[in-house]
């Protein structure tokens, strides 16, 4: 009983410690207000590498100190003040802005990044041939079992809880193709660098990507977000930085070869650049917050019906609720 009254306290005092993260409050006057944007090092996250590297930070005015995270640690250091704005997968954040994750989603970066994988020259040729399998994914509530349950939601297979037609198992990213190649598991989901990789090395296919496959290949799938409290006091600030993560993409869109170079030179990620680049050239880098916010009504809704999201959430609400949106030509209602 005591253990149980511990488990409520603590889901009752989350949202307090959610509301209290993203620092201390900011003034925009503060001629040294230094802006802490958090990254991981990720390939797809090349806007926020080319926004400081090409001085389009610098270009708005904006003092920022880049803060490595490791991955999977954005929610924490946003709900412990260590950031103060950042670079997100909508998809992994639509459910926890929805249980009081403290941001504002400002602009959708680039289209792509998830896949789903199987050997090429397995049994297994489309989405409908995964009804009863296992699929490998590298935890319960990141972007590529997100994407994998959207798609094989879509080609009629049940991934809810109740009477499921496949089983996810999770493993580490780096052991995840290991894991299909001893036969534990008959797929994998994974998203970029390590799915490009795993096509690569392993001689794996896609029965869906998120970048080229309809309709998820015109979805954004990566975002500029901000702390709630740069949203309310500073929203000056979160105009420069969305401007600045804006123009870096728009710069990748014509320049991915040269992007690649810059991320593996200057260490933002590892790995070879010729092949960085290929598949940077697999996204669509234009920028739209437009993009960004179509595309979190759709993957809300999908996220309802597979059990992902609260049923009882207004979607509509939390979409308007979880976007600061700017004077565009976009037209956003």
């Amino acid at each position: 009983m005591k253990r149980k009254l511990m488990g409520w306290a603590i889901i009752l005092l989350l949202p307090v410690f959610l509301l209290a993260g993203c620092g201390e409050q900011k003034s925009a006057s503060d001629q040294d207000f230094v802006l802490k944007v958090g990254y991981s090092g990720s390939l797809c996250e090349a806007p926020v590498h080319i926004a400081k590297e090409k001085g389009f930070f610098e270009e708005e005015g904006l003092h920022v100190e880049l803060i490595k995270l490791a991955p999977g640690a954005a929610f924490e250091a946003v709900t412990a003040g260590q950031v103060d704005a950042g670079f997100g997968l909508l998809a992994s954040l639509i459910q926890p802005i929805s249980n009081g994750l403290p941001i504002k989603i400002t602009s959708g970066l680039h289209t792509g990044c998830d896949k789903l994988l199987v050997p090429q020259d397995g049994s297994i040729k489309s989405l409908t041939d995964l009804k009863g399998k296992r699929i490998g994914v590298p935890s319960m509530n990141s972007s590529p079992i997100i994407f994998a349950k959207r798609a094989l939601a879509d080609a009629g297979i049940n991934v809810t809880e109740k009477n499921p037609e496949v089983e996810f198992v999770v493993f580490s990213p780096s052991e995840l193709p290991l894991a299909l190649q001893r036969g534990a598991v008959d797929a994998l989901a994974m998203n970029d660098p390590t799915a490009s990789v795993a096509i690569r090395e392993d001689h794996l296919t896609a029965v869906a990507d998120s970048a080229v496959t309809p309709p998820y290949n015109t979805q954004y799938c990566c975002t500029a977000y901000v702390c709630d409290n740069i949203a309310a006091d500073s929203p000056d600030i979160a105009a420069k930085y969305t401007r600045a993560m804006q123009k870096a993409s728009t710069w990748i869109a014509s320049h991915q070869d040269e992007a690649a170079k810059i991320q593996v030179e200057n260490k933002w990620v590892p790995g070879d650049p010729i092949f960085n680049a290929q598949v940077l050239k697999t996204y669509n880098y234009i920028p739209s917050a437009k993009g960004a916010y179509d595309a979190f009504a759709i993957t809300a809704k999908q996220l309802q019906q597979v059990g992902m999201l609260d049923g009882q959430i207004d979607v509509d609400a939390l979409q308007k609720n979880s976007f600061l949106l700017f004077d565009s030509k976009e037209n956003i209602q």
